[in-house]
């Protein structure tokens, strides 16, 4: 009798113990699987929210408009004395943010150099790069460009007492360009035998031309217009080389939402002649009404 209890017993202890083993492994599986639907979960909202990047409802949520500007390019892109990011491109950029966010100190400007300019909107480190930005087919294959706001082509500075006033002229000397420039691609693709001095910053140029380390800057001509008039002993050469391009802002590749809201925005500001606005409020000590015309683009669209 007693050994048929303890036979009993140990048969209750096996049952109980089989029955907390299935009980553990029934509880690991509903974790994986609790956990798979999580990971799956997450998965799916990093997704969706690296899709929704720069879309006008994740930049109203965030409260602030990441524009690309440069910081060393006067009268267009510059950080002041003070600390301060002006410019007619920052000038632009400020009411873009004042009529998407109400206000415009809700933008934040990101500074870019000439040949980080897509790589910034690739990799989502800006929304909008408004970074003097010359239209190019070549450009076009990697960001998508709004409607312009501005005329541009090429020009050439050069010392006063060696100018050169003809890109012929540059054979067998040295051009100095920035980096990432239309003025790069041109020289490369027209004039493969003139030797290019290349720099990052257009800082850097405009001391590699000052100090003899290069003949002649080739840029845009708004640009070299604009420093031989800041600094005696350059002329401008030539004035207009290549054809005319156009300025215009641009976005990451498909991003056509704020593509949309920015041509609007062009299209409405061009109502109050706000370019023209911009340009006298940051060009016309430099240019002067001459210039007016020629380089801006009101509504978005050529005449």
């Amino acid at each position: 009798m007693i050994r048929m209890k303890k036979i009993i017993q140990l048969l209750t202890i096996a049952v109980l113990v089989l029955g907390v083993l299935a009980g553990c492994s029934s509880n690991a599986s509903s974790t994986a699987s609790t956990s798979e639907t999580t990971n799956t979960e997450v998965s799916t909202q990093e997704t969706s929210t690296s899709e929704e990047k720069g879309s006008l409802a994740e930049i109203k949520e965030r409260g602030t408009i990441r524009i690309g500007v440069f910081s060393d390019k006067h009268p267009f892109g510059y950080v002041d004395e003070n600390g301060e990011n002006q410019g007619f491109d920052v000038y632009i950029a400020r009411r873009f943010a004042k009529d998407l966010l109400g206000d415009e100190s809700k933008v934040e400007f990101v500074l870019v150099d000439a040949a980080s300019r897509v790589a910034f909107l690739e990799s989502n480190k800006v929304d909008i790069i408004m970074a003097n930005f010359t239209v190019t087919e070549e450009r076009k294959e990697k960001v998508d460009f709004a409607n312009p706001y501005m005329k541009v082509s090429l020009g050439i500075v050069s010392p006063e007492n060696a100018p050169i006033t003809s890109v012929e002229q540059l054979k067998g000397k040295k051009a100095i360009v920035a980096k990432g420039t239309t003025a790069e691609t041109f020289l490369t693709k027209n004039y493969p035998e003139i030797e290019q001095l290349k720099f990052e910053q257009y800082t850097e140029i405009f001391e590699a031309l000052k100090d003899g380390r290069g003949d002649a800057i080739v840029n845009d001509n708004t640009e070299v217009i604009a420093w031989a008039k800041q600094n005696p002993g350059f002329v401008v050469g030539v004035a207009s080389l290549g054809g005319q391009d156009t300025i215009a802002p641009a976005v990451k590749k498909g991003n056509k939402e704020l593509l949309d809201w920015i041509n609007q925005e062009l299209e409405l500001l061009g109502q109050e002649n706000f370019i023209h606005e911009a340009y006298d409020a940051t060009l016309a000590e430099i240019y002067g009404e001459d210039y007016k015309e020629e380089l801006v683009i009101e509504g978005g669209k050529l005449d």
